[in-house]
């Protein structure tokens, strides 16, 4: 089955400015995250960074990386990727997002597996969240999904399940590993940012309120996902630790 990874990247991260390209134990975020992908398919023509900015553009060509110049006025890492599959050609398309320094990846080979059997649907991953910070952290999208279908339900940066006194129970956090068919992305590219989407600020959410299903795969959530400053030093004991 044709398949691709898309790594959408941008310097203007409200959260983190020049992400992609800030340096933990002397190698950039993208650099790690390309390697990683890298690690699990074994051939770099299988990946693909999609950027808006010349910067990015020039270190992916100085480190010899696929890179394809994407619109600035794409509004998520998924519209990025809906440009480059309107330039490329395949059955499945992979999104990794860029700020994935220590991905796992047995859990990308997984989604790899687990979309190229069923090309025909949309998948996300999943894991179990082991502690009440990250429970009631803003910062990491919790989802809810049938536990016989496994079909997604809601994805919250709220705390979600939660209960009458709002303890912490059980829940699920999102593993930013993505799969996508083409229809669906062409969809997507279709309108711009949906209700909820804009209020939860997660993308997944435009394709629940399009109509589409997505299926949840459960990972290993091994992945440190740099989103704001204090994810440098968690990544940096976890490189330091193994």
């Amino acid at each position: 089955m044709n398949y691709l990874i898309i790594i959408p990247a941008r310097l203007k991260s409200s959260r983190l400015p020049n992400k992609p390209l800030i340096k933990i134990n002397g190698k950039e975020v993208l650099l790690r995250t390309y390697q990683r992908c890298l690690s699990a398919v074994k051939n770099p023509k299988k990946i693909i960074v999609a950027t808006d900015h010349a910067k990015i553009f020039s270190f992916c060509d100085q480190n010899n990386i696929r890179v394809l110049m994407t619109s600035s006025s794409c509004l998520t890492g998924t519209d990025r990727v809906c440009e480059v599959a309107n330039k490329t050609s395949a059955d499945v398309y992979i999104n990794v997002q860029g700020d994935e320094p220590v991905l796992n990846p047995d859990d990308l080979i997984k989604v790899i597996k687990t979309a190229t059997n069923d090309p025909s649907k949309i998948y996300s991953g999943y894991a179990k969240i082991k502690n009440k910070k990250n429970y009631f952290s803003p910062n990491i999208p919790k989802v809810v999904f049938n536990p016989k279908t496994k079909l997604l339900l809601y994805m919250s940066r709220a705390a979600i399940p939660s209960n009458k006194s709002f303890d912490f129970v059980k829940a699920w956090k999102q593993v930013c590993i993505y799969a996508y068919p083409k229809a669906a992305l062409k969809a997507f590219s279709s309108v711009k940012k949906t209700s909820l989407e804009s209020i939860e600020d997660i993308e997944v959410l435009r394709f629940l309120e399009l109509g589409f299903e997505v299926e949840m795969i459960k990972l290993s959530g091994d992945g440190i996902a740099v989103d704001v400053p204090e994810d440098i030093k968690k990544v940096e004991t976890y490189l330091n630790e193994n």
